[in-house]
């Protein structure tokens, strides 16, 4: 990890999940030029403000909530989804900092979450068999020969979708709506009369008596102009290298290399190999960064992996996100906490529990059980605190649409419920109710946790 370091020197390392068979490399080549003379699409001052915020996660201060689609799709870009998951982003933030006592941290999986890592690189259906889709920015879902070839013009239409997205989030965060004066309005419509509806709506009422209190004594959004906007910021995991080195600019003020595609980048679990092309090409920006850590992975090799993304110990440039599954987290995650804190490494720590939970019900759909969820989330935070280390944040595949994808929750989603609303093009989601569910389940958590210490200190 010594050599020096530019946007394309990953190209001289093994990459895995990347395409290797568009079918005319010069106009990949050409797709990727014109990329480099686009605008990016967030900025290096952004970045680094994400980075200190994250600082103050690493440091207990604070707590990130992650969340957006498993993959975005060309055809469900609409205004209305990205508006529906944004408010969802909110309510779910509320509930956590109402409990948690701490400010949240909202990155949304959105704005340039298209490409996806597949376990096989093709798929056989009736004995035909075609290339995986690996998500709209590389080939289409169809099962048809010409939708799964890779089509580098994808790569200019997921910018286009990006810029657009990044556009109407920055309106909704900046331009009112996420004014905790509206915090009544952000319910979704299909949870509104769920049970957990109801418990938002005790909670907005709390809210707005002391907006009411803060307002007669003179706190506004005129005078405190952060009642009237959040800070939200856009991340993705950067698989398809090189869209990624295409968007990747010198910063003016500072001179260093940033990924402008997205704030926060990470790399996969499948795609983490010390040698490989992600982790030298990761190694070089300096974007706030994250590494999915699986049941597989070792203190030892986390440590070397830390050695090469965060070599400066920087609080708030690695998050860790950790993926095991209900079943193995208490076998995994303690050795991994231990080794981060011992050699006293400043690292976010969050919980995946989404991907170590997949499973295939018996009418072939691909879903994810609730109550596993929920377990693996409440073990991360009771080992965290078990090994003194603060559970820094939740990373969810979820959407504001009312969709029948994962079991269980409030209203106890059966196999026979998931055909109704399936709508993923990839992994099963979390629908707006049985996410805001969590969120209230870890709110509970982070409530106890804090009453605990805050007795503690007293003692």
């Amino acid at each position: 990890m010594t050599q020096s370091w530019t946007p394309a020197s990953w190209r001289t390392k093994p990459g895995k999940h990347m395409p290797e068979d568009y079918p005319d490399m010069a106009a990949l080549a050409q797709v990727e030029q014109t990329l480099r003379g686009m605008p990016p699409l967030v900025f290096a001052g952004e970045a680094r403000r994400l980075k200190g915020l994250l600082g103050d996660v690493a440091e207990g201060r604070a707590f990130l909530l992650q969340g957006g689609d498993c993959a975005e799709s060309f055809k469900e870009f609409q205004a209305d989804n990205i508006r529906d998951t944004f408010r969802l982003i909110l309510q779910m933030a509320v509930v956590l900092t109402f409990a948690g006592g701490k400010p949240v941290v909202k990155v949304g999986r959105m704005a340039g979450q298209f490409a996806k890592p597949r376990s096989s690189a093709t798929e056989t259906i009736d004995g035909v068999t075609l290339p995986s889709y690996r998500g709209d920015i590389i080939n289409g879902m169809d099962f048809e020969a010409g939708a799964r070839m890779p089509d580098p013009q994808r790569l200019l239409q997921a910018y286009s979708q990006s810029a657009s997205t990044l556009n109407l989030l920055r309106a909704f965060a900046g331009g009112g709506y996420a004014d905790l004066y509206n915090i009544h309005r952000w319910t979704l419509d299909f949870v509104n009369d769920s049970p957990q509806g109801a418990r938002y709506h005790e909670l907005s009422e709390k809210i707005s008596e002391a907006l009411t209190f803060m307002a007669a004594i003179g706190v506004t959004p005129e005078s405190q102009p952060d009642l009237h906007r959040v800070e939200f910021f856009t991340a993705h995991e950067a698989l398809l290298l090189g869209f990624e080195e295409a968007l990747t600019r010198i910063d003016s003020t500072s001179g260093d290399w940033y990924d402008t595609s997205a704030h926060l980048l990470w790399i996969g679990e499948r795609t983490r190999q010390l040698d490989g092309a992600h982790v030298e090409y990761f190694r070089g920006i300096k974007n706030p960064i994250g590494l999915k850590c699986g049941p597989t992975l070792d203190g030892d090799e986390l440590l070397r992996l830390i050695d090469a993304l965060n070599p400066d110990n920087e609080p708030g440039r690695l998050t860790l996100y950790g993926r095991f599954g209900h079943d193995k987290i208490e076998a995994r995650l303690p050795g991994l906490l231990e080794a981060t804190k011992r050699d006293g490494r400043s690292v976010v720590w969050a919980i995946d529990p989404m991907h170590g939970n997949t499973l295939t019900a018996a009418n072939g759909y691909k879903t994810r059980p609730f109550d596993r969820i929920l377990s693996e989330v409440k073990s991360f935070v009771e080992i965290c605190k078990a090994e003194g280390v603060h559970p820094g944040g939740v990373h969810l595949e979820m959407t504001g649409q009312n969709v029948t994808e994962c079991l269980g929750g409030a209203r106890a989603l059966t196999e026979g419920d998931l055909a109704d609303r399936y709508h993923t093009h990839c992994d099963p989601r979390l629908n707006g109710e049985q996410a805001l569910e969590l969120a209230f389940l870890v709110a509970e958590k982070l409530k106890d946790d804090r009453v605990s210490k805050a007795l503690l200190d007293r003692i």
